[in-house]
């Protein structure tokens, strides 16, 4: 008989779990201005990196928010807008995101490069209907990262590999969390504008309609290479401001 392989949690999923109960039951009310790092660390008796990750995780959830200069704070909470489990949300540890990048690196050049060769007219309908769902999404957060995604889908979908957009599938829900915080980090660190964004998709998808093969590699690569320079510059603000 053969038994599933129990996975050990790392320390800063059992932190994140711990207080995101203590939200759930009302242990920690909306409003509550979380210990800091270190007071945190020595309560659950862990490393301070476990705690921020830990923090980040439930950032990335929605449940707390940091309010520069002041602390992190207990957001308002709402069963109905946690749509993907804790086991995504600390996908937002930096390990795991260049992890993802790789991987995406990996699948969506080659996607794209297959794309350039297989597309179809319908194809192209799908990735033009994303590019101006993008562009009316534009101010529009939601709208943004749903069309952002389309597109990225679109492009696996003209390779017509099924077991590409079956591995693309696998990690949408990834991919969508890591969109999110993303377009949120680019367009607030001012390096880029939403516009500029949208450029690039749209310089992809042109590639894609020439069938030239190369060029659409290549502006994927950058394109994620973009996303990469952007999250390695500004990501997880919690670790500098929860020091004390």
């Amino acid at each position: 008989m053969n038994f599933k392989r129990i996975k050990t949690k790392k320390i800063y999923e059992e932190v994140a779990e711990a207080i995101f109960d203590m939200i759930k039951t009302g242990a920690l009310k909306p409003g509550d201005k979380l210990d800091s790092v270190q007071q945190l660390a020595e309560k659950f008796q862990v490393g301070r990196a476990a705690i921020r990750e830990a923090l980040t995780a439930l950032k990335a959830m929605g449940l707390i928010e940091l309010k520069h200069g002041e602390g992190t704070y207990v957001r308002e909470f709402d069963p109905t807008v946690l749509t993907f489990p804790l086991s995504v949300a600390v996908l937002m540890n930096k390990e795991d995101v260049w992890h993802l990048l790789e991987v995406r690196k990996l699948l969506e050049a080659g996607a794209a490069s297959l794309a350039a060769h297989k597309r179809t007219e319908q194809d192209l309908n799908a990735m033009e209907q994303a590019l101006h769902e993008m562009q009316e999404g534009i101010g529009n957060d939601e709208l943004g990262e749903k069309a952002d995604l389309a597109f990225h889908m679109a492009v696996a979908a003209a390779s017509h590999n099924p077991i590409l957009v079956s591995l693309m599938n696998s990690v949408s829900e990834m991919l969508i969390e890591t969109m999110r915080e993303t377009r949120r980090i680019w367009l607030f660190s001012k390096q880029t504008t939403t516009e500029k964004l949208l450029q690039e998709h749209t310089n992809i998808f042109e590639a894609i309609q020439e069938k030239n093969a190369e060029a659409a590699r290549e502006r994927m690569l950058q394109h994620l290479t973009n996303v990469e320079n952007i999250l390695q510059k500004y990501i997880f603000p919690i670790s500098t401001q929860q020091n004390n």
